[in-house]
């Protein structure tokens, strides 16, 4: 009996995605987390000709995006963030009064489909258990597969190495963590710690979000709903604008960084 189609098949997607994997195995920017601060930052990032990768614990990325508010998969934008979601080709109704509406699902498949076009690459079911820091410089992940972790097996990790690292894990901000409580960093914050996240306040939330988004430590950043909660910011609920703006910003700051 033959097994051609099932050897053709099998051997293809084991050579095609460990070339993948070994070909980042040392890249410019390691991003954990594809929520929308993520996915913008690599979008950017790759355009700007950087290797990047990120990396999503869960099956399907796109964070917390995809049920928009409540599991109504509608959720909002203001005026100066539309053009950023113009460059994914992601539609939007402008309400007339300063906000627009998008539809989740176009909105999470659209960062998605747009960081890989750029040239990012996306590791699912990936998970980060640890970061590397040498002489002063956060410049690596330790990495895992997620089902591992859930599975509390012991199995050994492996190294990402890098030239920054971005933290786009949402709330929890489990990077920073890492570098806070067990690299033992003094990052750039009030407290030099975590300051955690504050209740809801839209407004605010979403004005500190892009203010927050900075270099924590050498080789360290972070973007979104993580830099709030490292600097004691607001949440903002089903509104975006801040989220966009900050995978913007980080983009940015990364760039001028590793061309200083």
């Amino acid at each position: 009996m033959s097994n051609i189609m099932e050897e053709t098949i099998s051997g293809a997607i084991v050579r095609s995605f460990f070339k993948k994997l070994e070909d980042h195995l040392s890249v410019d920017v390691g991003i954990v987390g594809a929520g929308p601060s993520g996915l913008v930052a690599a979008r950017y990032l790759a355009d700007a000709g950087l290797k990047v990768a990120v990396f999503e614990s869960k099956l399907a990325p796109g964070g917390g995006t995809w049920g928009g508010g409540m599991l109504f998969n509608e959720a909002v934008v203001q005026d100066d963030a539309v053009a950023i979601l113009n460059d994914f080709n992601i539609s939007t109704k402008d309400l007339g009064n300063g906000y627009h509406t998008f539809d989740t699902v176009e909105l999470a498949s659209g960062l998605i489909f747009g960081a890989r076009k750029a040239g990012a690459v996306i590791f699912n079911t990936v998970c980060v258990e640890d970061i590397c820091v040498r002489e002063g410089v956060v410049n690596g992940l330790v990495i895992n597969w997620n089902p591992v972790r859930r599975l509390d097996m012991h199995v050994d990790p492996l190294v990402i190495t890098t030239r920054a690292v971005l933290d786009g894990t949402g709330h929890p901000s489990e990077i920073v963590h890492k570098a806070v409580d067990k690299a033992g960093l003094h990052v750039d914050s009030p407290s030099g710690g975590i300051m955690g996240e504050r209740p809801m306040w839209m407004e605010d939330g979403e004005r500190t979000t892009v203010i927050n988004t900075k270099r924590l430590f050498p080789g360290l950043y972070a973007s979104g709903m993580a830099a709030n909660n490292v600097q004691g910011g607001f949440r903002m609920g089903p509104i975006f604008g801040g989220m966009f703006k900050s995978g913007k910003k980080v983009a940015e700051l990364i760039l001028a960084d590793l061309r200083a």
